[in-house]
């Protein structure tokens, strides 16, 4: 978590002992996104000088890198390679969510933030939009949550096809992403109904959305005839 209430330091403070968020993500192999994720989610703790740059110390980089070496031996990190299936959804069930996103790191932080939630829901990963579109039509989840810049058949495309199949019309999509909604403009902009969030993820947002959807499905479960 970032400290914001030690002394304010300036960058001649610092030593070999602390990185940038650019170097962090070097020794990790990974986004420098996905390190101001990690960081915003005080999974790696950091502070900020009194300039507004980000610090890291060595040390919190080197053990989450050991945290993460430790937990992928054997396959069985906190987002398996395998997901489980979906479950055909049926009344008093979780509700169903699909996201799809490329980067594992990404997942993981996500998949911290769902744990910690608590919320009545279970999550399934694709890392790119063919393997969404066949996990969609045989599971027909209740919530999509999508990346766009992805290999292949990107987010956006794949959420154009969605809304093209009427039996999913009751699903919710949001898009969660680093690409601006103006650029997505240049691309025939957001779809209607389609909710968006920046990169990195305002979680209490995205928190809110979700447990929105899940009072949604009780809801409608409610009124489902007796079967």
């Amino acid at each position: 978590m970032i400290n914001r209430h030690g002394p304010d330091v300036t960058d001649s403070d610092f030593n070999d002992e602390v990185c940038t968020t650019p170097e962090a993500a070097r020794l990790l192999g990974i986004s420098p996104s996905t390190v101001q994720q990690l960081v915003e989610a005080g999974i790696i703790k950091a502070w900020k000088t009194k300039g507004g740059h980000r610090r890291i110390p060595l040390s919190a980089v080197h053990a989450y890198k050991a945290s993460t070496l430790a937990t992928a031996e054997p396959a069985s990190s906190a987002v398996p390679a395998v997901a489980p299936k979906l479950a055909p959804v049926r009344a008093g069930q979780p509700l169903q969510v699909l996201v799809v996103e490329d980067n594992p790191m990404q997942q993981v932080v996500y998949q911290q933030h769902f744990n910690a939630w608590k919320l009545p829901m279970q999550v399934q990963y694709c890392d790119n939009g063919y393997k969404a579109l066949l996990e969609i039509a045989a599971q027909k989840p209740d919530v999509l949550l999508s990346d766009i810049m992805m290999a292949g058949l990107d987010g956006l495309e794949m959420i154009r096809t969605l809304l093209e199949r009427p039996e999913l019309a009751d699903m919710s999509i949001a898009i969660l992403s680093s690409v601006e909604p103006d650029v997505l403009e240049q691309r025939g902009g957001i779809p209607p109904h389609v909710l968006y969030f920046g990169k990195p993820v305002e979680f209490d947002e995205l928190r809110g959305f979700l447990r929105g959807c899940c009072a949604q499905k009780a809801r409608n479960e409610l009124r489902l005839p007796p079967g």
